[in-house]
């Protein structure tokens, strides 16, 4: 591992699905709850299914896994589905990352903590509030805010916080390419959902691997 990039950074950005927590079986719970209740949603929801979308905007999400609908039944649709979310994963939380508080712990001692992600407004709260870990961050933003793209919402953190060398951490191509429009390097958590195979200043194996290279 790069050892000149301790010195390297003065913010890190999070993605959160995949980077700090797995939440695909109480996902996919939510979502199969919803699509019971509705009489045209035919196709049933598992983790594999939310694993494989993970990284899209909420709205992108829908269009793609449910394209036989039409518009107002998917904007329906969804709607159900993000109330469910928030209700199960309030309730079931998900699965943190092996050493996530410790690694926190130590990166927070040395930098500015930020979660940006392209989940609905209120599900990073939850992630905060169930994990226990809100205290380590400095900030946070979502999709779900202002409906627009990550690599907004990373120019917006960077400039609000008035950060001078952040980089950003995920685990999917679009996190890559998000962060390279905003300008900002990247660290690829191979242990996630997704697949980079260049472009990233350095990967990770798993979380904990970031007290080793920062």
């Amino acid at each position: 591992m790069d050892k000149n990039l301790k010195e390297a950074f003065d913010g890190l950005i999070f993605d959160l699905d995949g980077t700090l927590w797995d939440s695909t079986v109480s996902v996919a719970k939510a979502w199969q709850a919803a699509k019971e209740e509705v009489g045209y949603v035919k196709t049933d929801v598992t983790p594999e299914m939310v694993a494989g979308i993970a990284g899209m905007t909420y709205d992108a999400i829908y269009d793609t896994l449910f394209p036989d609908l039409d518009s107002a039944k998917r904007k329906e649709f969804q709607a159900l589905c993000a109330k469910k979310e928030l209700e199960v994963l309030e309730e079931d939380g998900g699965i943190l990352y092996p050493g996530l508080e410790e690694t926190l712990r130590y990166l927070s001692s040395r930098y500015r903590l930020f979660v940006v992600s392209n989940c609905q407004s209120g599900y990073i709260e939850i992630f905060l509030t169930y994990s226990k870990l809100a205290h380590y961050f400095s900030g946070h933003a979502c999709y779900g805010t202002k409906n627009q793209p990550k690599a907004e919402n990373i120019k917006e953190v960077v400039a609000q916080y008035n950060l001078q060398s952040p980089v950003y951490i995920g685990d999917t191509m679009g996190d890559y390419e998000s962060s390279k429009k905003a300008g900002v390097p990247f660290i690829f958590a191979s242990y996630g959902f997704g697949d980079v195979k260049e472009g990233q200043i350095a990967t990770i194996a798993q979380f904990t691997d970031l007290k080793e290279l920062l």
